[in-house]
C-alpha cells in the first residue's frame, strides 16, 4: 500500500519552478506555507530575476541537503555580446572555457572572493542574432556545482570586448529536471485538492526522501539489525546483504524502508543521516 500524504509529507522533495522576482529562500517560504511543513530548504540558490528547477526539500528531507547541492547544474539563458563578433570566432572563444577553468565569485556573491576551480561541461551557442551593435546569444551550459554562469559570460566578455547576461533559466539540477517541476500555483492548487479529498496531484509532485538512493550507491541490510541502526548503530560490513560496495558513503535500505546515510570508517560504516 501507499504510504499516507501525510507521512510522505514528513520527508520528501518538490521540484519546483521558480519564478522571477524572489529569492530562492522566499520561493521554499512559500513551499512551506502551502503544504503547512514545518520546515523547508533548497538544493542551490538561485538568483531572484533567475527561473527554473529549485529542488525544495520538505522537512526531515532537509538533512539530505549536502548531497543534492553537489551535483552539476544545467542552464539555458541569453547573453549580449556588445559588438558583432564572428560567430566562429565566439564559438572558439567560448570553447576555451569548456573543461576546468578559475573563477573568483561575483562581488554581490556571499562567499569569499577568492579564484575557484570549477568545471563547465558545455557552454554553446543555441542561436545567435544581431541586435543594436551587438549581438543577442542563446545559449546553453552545463557546469559544476558553485559555478556563477553570470561572472562566466563577464570573463568572455573579457577576451571579446564585452558580453553580459540578458536572462537565464536551470533546466536541470542534478537528477531533478525541467519538465519534472511545478509552478507555485500548481502547487497550492494541488494542496487544497488534496485537503478537499483528492490528492492524486499532490502525490505525483513529492518526491520520497528515498531517491538519495539515485545519487549515493545503496545497500541492503537485515531487518534484524534496522533497529540498532536506528539508534546509532555501526553498520558492520557482515550486516550489508550486498556485495561490498567501493564507495565510502552509501544509502541503507531495508527493503523500500530508507535507512540512512553511512560513511565508511576503519570499523565499517558510520551513520551520518538516519532517518528515525
Amino acid at each position: 500500500m501507499e504510504k499516507p500524504i501525510s507521512e510522505i509529507l514528513e520527508f520528501c522533495i518538490i521540484n519546483v519552478d521558480k519564478p522571477s522576482g524572489i529569492t530562492s529562500f522566499k520561493t521554499a517560504d512559500k513551499v512551506r506555507n502551502i503544504l503547512k511543513a514545518k520546515k523547508t530548504g533548497h538544493f542551490g540558490t538561485l538568483d531572484p530575476m533567475v527561473t527554473g528547477v529549485l529542488p525544495i526539500a520538505i522537512n526531515r528531507a532537509c538533512r539530505l541537503s549536502n548531497y543534492f547541492m553537489k551535483k552539476d547544474k544545467e542552464y539555458v539563458g541569453e547573453m549580449y555580446v556588445h559588438s558583432q563578433v564572428d560567430e566562429s570566432l565566439l564559438k572558439k572563444e567560448m570553447d576555451k572555457f569548456v573543461g576546468k577553468i578559475m573563477q573568483k565569485p561575483p562581488v554581490r556573491s556571499r562567499v569569499k572572493r577568492v579564484l575557484r576551480e570549477r568545471k563547465v561541461n558545455k557552454f554553446e551557442i543555441i542561436d545567435i542574432k544581431k541586435k543594436g551593435k551587438g549581438l543577442l546569444v542563446k545559449f546553453r551550459s552545463d557546469v559544476q556545482a558553485g559555478t556563477y554562469i553570470r561572472k562566466l559570460i563577464s570573463d568572455l566578455g573579457e577576451v571579446i570586448g564585452g558580453a553580459h547576461m540578458v536572462s537565464l533559466r536551470r533546466i536541470r539540477a542534478g537528477i531533478f529536471k525541467e519538465d519534472d517541476s511545478f509552478s507555485l500555483e500548481d502547487i497550492y492548487d494541488a494542496f487544497q485538492a488534496y485537503k478537499d479529498g483528492n490528492e492524486g496531484k499532490l502525490r505525483k509532485m513529492l518526491i520520497p526522501g528515498g531517491i538519495v538512493r539515485q545519487i549515493i550507491t545503496s545497500v541492503q541490510v537485515k531487518e534484524t539489525i534496522v533497529s540498532g541502526l536506528l539508534n546509532g548503530k555501526v553498520l558492520n560490513m557482515e550486516d550489508i546483504d550486498d556485495k561490498i560496495p567501493n564507495s565510502d558513503l552509501i544509502s541503507v535500505f531495508c527493503g523500500e524502508r530508507f535507512i540512512g546515510v553511512y560513511i565508511r570508517s576503519d570499523k565499517g560504516f558510520k551513520p551520518e543521516f538516519v532517518k528515525n
